[in-house]
């Protein structure tokens, strides 16, 4: 069973993270690929689990060199994006290179978060987004990031470990409607979290 906490325990040194940040990261490249989801052109889901958020808290820890203070404050933004049982947790990008084009895109998607669906079979579970800060501000434009999760009830936790139901993830706003069918790798990599 996956881990559903990170706590302090579950964290190295510094000094040991930066002696075999490497060989952690490349061994976590495999499950973050099946885990990265793109949807249409510019909108990437990266699906968050316990071990991605590890990896993260390490390596701001390292970057930042906040030590023993910042540790907490590591804890209480990260643990929170890890699956507890009965849902997906995912971190949602608008990924657009030039700086023209993303702008007039993000001013186009207003309320984004709104409108990221998971459909498992027939029924359609749409996003909840975190709500530690508005992510449209008053001019309409949406942010490039979000934090979102998929709460699956027991029937649709079932469904989706079941490959003869058709698994799709999308956006449906007016703006960018855009879906893809999940894979079975990364439906399975993804059924480790419920």
């Amino acid at each position: 069973m996956a881990k559903r906490n990170i706590t302090q325990a579950d964290l190295i040194s510094d000094q040991d993270f930066a002696q075999h940040r490497k060989t952690r990261r490349n061994a976590l490249r495999p499950r973050k690929q099946l885990r990265r989801i793109a949807i249409g052109p510019d909108v990437t889901f990266y699906f968050e689990c316990y071990d991605t958020m590890v990896l993260q808290i390490q390596e701001m820890l390292l970057i930042e060199k906040g030590g023993a203070p910042q540790i907490a404050d590591e804890l209480a933004a990260y643990d929170p994006l890890v699956p507890k049982g009965n849902e997906l947790v995912a971190t949602v990008m608008i990924e657009i290179a030039d700086e023209r084009r993303r702008l007039k895109t993000l001013l186009g998607l207003t309320h984004f978060e709104q409108h990221l669906f998971l459909q498992i079979g027939d029924q359609k579970v749409y996003a909840i987004a975190e709500e530690d800060a508005e992510r449209t501000s008053a001019d309409g434009k949406t942010s490039s990031v979000h934090f979102v999760r998929f709460g699956l009830n027991p029937d649709q936790q079932h469904q989706f470990g079941d490959p003869a139901v058709q698994i799709l993830l999308g956006v449906d706003h007016q703006n960018y409607a855009h879906m893809t069918v999940l894979s079975p790798d990364s439906r399975q990599e993804l059924s480790t979290d419920l």
